[in-house]
C-alpha cells in the first residue's frame, strides 16, 4: 500500500530564549500572540503562543546567550500580514515599544519588488520579519540584487 504524501506546511516554530517572562511579554504585547499554555520540563520553562487558539510559537527558556546570526540554525522568523497598512500598524506599535529595527521603515524584498515588510529583533536579538506579498512597490530596497530578508 502506498501512502499519499501531501505538501508540508509549518506547524509551529520553537525558539530558544533567555528569559521566558520577558519573551512572553514581547510576543504578546508587540505582536498580539495569546499565551495558550506554559510549563516546566526538567528545570526548563516553556510557553505555547498562538492566535485564535492555534499554536504558532513555542518559547523554550534554555538559551545561554543572545541570538547568534553567524551560528547554524534559525536565520529569521517571517510572519505574514494581511496588507501593507497592517505592516505599518505593527511598525508603529514596535517603534512605540522601542524595538530595534534592521532597516528604516517598510522596505522591499529586493529592488523593484512588490513584496516586502519590516525587519526587527526580539529581546534576545532573534531576527523577525512581518511582510506582505504585494503593496510595497516603490519602497526602498536596502540590498539591490538579493532578498532584503537575507542580509539583516
Amino acid at each position: 500500500m502506498t501512502t499519499a504524501i501531501s505538501k508540508l506546511r509549518t506547524g509551529h516554530v520553537g525558539l530558544n530564549v533567555t528569559d521566558l517572562v520577558r519573551s512572553i511579554g514581547f510576543y504578546e504585547g508587540a505582536l498580539g500572540f495569546d499565551l495558550l499554555g506554559e510549563g516546566k520540563e526538567g528545570g526548563r520553562r516553556f510557553a505555547f503562543l498562538g492566535q485564535d487558539g492555534e499554536l504558532v510559537l513555542t518559547l523554550w527558556q534554555q538559551a545561554d546567550g543572545a541570538f547568534a546570526p553567524a551560528a547554524a540554525g534559525l536565520h529569521h522568523l517571517a510572519l505574514s500580514a494581511g496588507d501593507v497598512e497592517e505592516v505599518r500598524a505593527y511598525e508603529a506599535r514596535l517603534r512605540d515599544l522601542g524595538v530595534e529595527f534592521a532597516y528604516d521603515g517598510v522596505v522591499a524584498h529586493r529592488e523593484g519588488a512588490g513584496s516586502g515588510g519590516i525587519f526587527f529583533h526580539d529581546p534576545d536579538g532573534i531576527r523577525l520579519e512581518i511582510s506582505v506579498p504585494t503593496g510595497v512597490q516603490g519602497a526602498p530596497a536596502p540590498v539591490e540584487a538579493a532578498p532584503t530578508c537575507g542580509f539583516f
